[in-house]
């Protein structure tokens, strides 16, 4: 069903990192992150006012020895802190998390499948084909739910992939360059369709909020959707061993009496929730399954049990760092994460595709 790129011969790093140590740093470097993101806005923020809130709710001593007026401008400032904290800050933070997280699953798994190491969600027709269905029933039923959006989205996102699935069957089987080609030009043919609806019905400017991925609209009540995305990624790693087994080839799936389609389109339709999830929410993000299962399975190897948890961590890592350099480079105006990722993501793509068959 699709062009090969055979996994047991990906090419693989001088040196390698045990499963654990490389999970225990991801965590690490996450967690230190994360104490970033939350620390780096435009509005004020004080840690030392959310521990005197946190003072203030837990302990009523402290507002006995502390002297009235004082005190209320302390409760007031530690107060605001937390609001902030809660409502902006937190929420954005998980939506960063979750989204890096489960794109970076999804283009592992959609890899393992495919047997191609240079294939993702955008580059497989399914971001660009949830665009066009959010941008079509976004003009035709405007007062639908979010809920329903993401229904229409996936729709077309299951269907772009089924076409572009389709194409790839006619590429000659050692051809593996041609995938990620091919996904390309297919892709730019659903976006091309998808602007020029949008040029027609006036619809350009809300069409680029879904085109750029960008976290700063994230708040409480605007990003839940995505802890779904979360739940299929765990999915996927429940999975992870007929996954494997079905990356390495029809005939020993059909020994080992695993059912390829089924789990083909399990995958299928992983990887379209994700990516439609993820382009209601926050917009696209090119490159986040394409680069980290990359560097992970040069590091681990190609066993979906193993890579997982770091793909995982890593692609959430990523994405993090990126939101945050994008807060940070012009403050206090933000780059969206989507073009700092694409610009990064851009050149290991080239990089990928100039040394994988030297590798080889």
């Amino acid at each position: 069903m699709a062009r090969s790129v055979p996994l047991t011969q990906s090419p693989r790093l001088s040196w390698s990192l045990s499963p654990r140590l490389l999970n225990v740093l991801s965590l690490v470097l996450l967690f230190a992150l994360i104490l970033l993101s939350l620390s780096i806005g435009v509005a004020d923020f004080s840690w030392q006012g959310f521990w005197l809130w946190l003072m203030d709710s837990a302990s009523p001593l402290f507002a006995m020895f502390s002297s009235g007026a004082a005190s209320q401008t302390i409760s007031q400032a530690a107060s605001t802190d937390m609001q902030l904290l809660v409502v902006s800050r937190i929420p954005r933070t998980i939506a960063i998390i979750l989204t890096g997280a489960s794109l970076a699953v999804a283009g592992m798994i959609l890899q393992t499948v495919l047997k191609n190491r240079f294939v993702e969600p955008s580059m497989v027709g399914a971001t660009q084909s949830a665009g066009l269905g959010l941008l079509l029933i976004s003009l035709y039923l405007p007062a639908s739910s979010l809920l329903n959006k993401m229904l229409v989205a996936t729709l077309c996102a299951v269907v772009g992939m089924v076409i572009f699935m389709r194409l790839i069957k006619r590429l000659p089987p050692t051809d593996y360059l041609m995938v990620p080609l091919v996904g390309i030009v297919f892709g730019a043919i659903i976006e091309a369709v998808t602007l020029f609806i949008a040029y027609q019905t006036e619809s350009v400017q809300m069409l680029s909020v879904w085109r750029f991925g960008d976290f700063s609209t994230i708040l409480a009540g605007r990003y839940e959707l995505l802890y779904l995305t979360g739940a299929l990624a765990i999915g996927a790693y429940i999975l992870a061993d007929r996954l494997t087994i079905v990356g390495l080839g029809d005939a020993i799936a059909i020994n080992l009496g695993v059912n390829k389609n089924l789990m083909t389109w399990f995958v299928i339709m992983t990887v379209a929730i994700i990516s439609s999830v993820v382009v209601v929410t926050v917009g696209a993000i090119p490159f986040v399954g394409l680069i980290v299962p990359n560097i992970i399975s040069r590091i681990m190897g190609d066993k979906l049990r193993h890579c997982l948890p770091a793909v995982a961590l890593m692609g959430a890592s990523f994405v993090l760092l990126c939101d945050i350099i994008g807060r940070s480079i012009r403050y206090p105006y933000e780059v969206p994460v989507a073009t700092i990722f694409g610009v990064i993501g851009a050149g290991v793509f080239l990089w990928l595709l100039l040394r994988q068959p030297k590798a080889s």
